[in-house]
């Protein structure tokens, strides 16, 4: 597994590079899920792509910009799903993006997730890493990362942040929204999930949450890109995620691009969540 993690940091120092002097601008294609790549989604994907192939052990990958899953080592142990630029659309505005990456092995479900991995391009490059029950964070300097601290999370948290346009929550999203208000939580939100989710990672908890909403009953957000990689990510640092209802690492998938609604942080907060969505759906 190591040499999986040595690849995403070679990936990640090119995509710095590529965040530095690239093109913001928007492709004439869009994803599986309906969005506009641009094209720094694609110049990543490339990237990751090319230094995977390269990795022995690396079964096959899927990525969040391409339709199907990419074979690569046919004697390989491990499969990679992952979102090349999460949030590309904040580079133009200059607001920190990142890459996320959710380790499998036998098929690309959430019972079969073992390890996960994000990177924040920001004003500095931040990679954490998910893997043998523990969070681990590590900081670029002069083009090599260095380890900097274990990351866990508090029992409660402070902030808050919650996706999709408001007029389109259920109103039992909005009842948690303003119960947390009341509460005493701060609004932290930014757009980007990467950015939001590391956040409260580092200031010791809160809740991040995407609901269904009424364009998207079965949320925006990617289950084998997005949320298995961070809901073990916050299930290792102490905390917990949720589809609303159950685990999120519970949630079936029946195609490698299924969404689904998700909520990650502390265990105080997701019990709010839980307790919430049971009184009013």
């Amino acid at each position: 597994m190591n040499e999986i993690f040595e690849a995403i940091k070679k990936a990640s120092v090119e995509i710095q590079k590529i965040i530095d002097v690239g093109d913001t601008g928007k492709s004439e294609n869009e994803n599986s899920t309906g969005d506009t790549q641009l094209k720094l989604d694609i110049a990543s994907d490339i990237v990751i792509e090319k230094i995977f192939a390269t990795i022995p052990s690396i079964k096959a990958i899927v990525s969040e910009e391409q339709e199907a899953i990419v074979p690569l080592n046919e004697d390989g142990e491990y499969l990679i799903a992952y979102d090349p630029l999460d949030g590309s659309s904040l580079v133009d505005v200059n607001l920190s993006v990142g890459s996320i990456y959710g380790i499998y092995k036998n098929d690309f479900t959430a019972q079969n997730i073992i390890a996960a991995v994000y990177v924040v391009f920001g004003p500095r490059v931040e990679m954490v890493v998910a893997a043998d029950n523990c969070v681990k964070m590590y900081r670029l300097f002069n083009n090599s990362f260095e380890y900097i601290q274990d990351i866990t999370l508090n029992e409660k948290g402070t902030i808050t942040a919650t996706g999709s346009t408001q007029m389109c929550w259920p109103d039992h999203h909005r009842i948690l929204v303003n119960k947390m208000f009341k509460d005493g939580y701060y609004l932290r939100y930014s757009g980007g999930m990467v950015p939001d989710l590391h956040q409260i990672l580092l200031k010791g908890g809160g809740l991040f949450s995407y609901p269904g909403t009424t364009d998207k009953p079965k949320g925006k957000l990617r289950q084998l890109f997005e949320v298995f990689p961070f809901a073990l990510t916050y299930e290792f640092a102490g905390g917990a995620a949720s589809d609303g209802s159950k685990r999120a690492l519970d949630v079936e998938t029946t195609h490698i691009h299924d969404t689904t609604p998700c909520f990650f942080g502390s265990k105080d907060e997701i019990n709010k969540v839980l307790e919430v969505y049971k009184e009013n759906v």
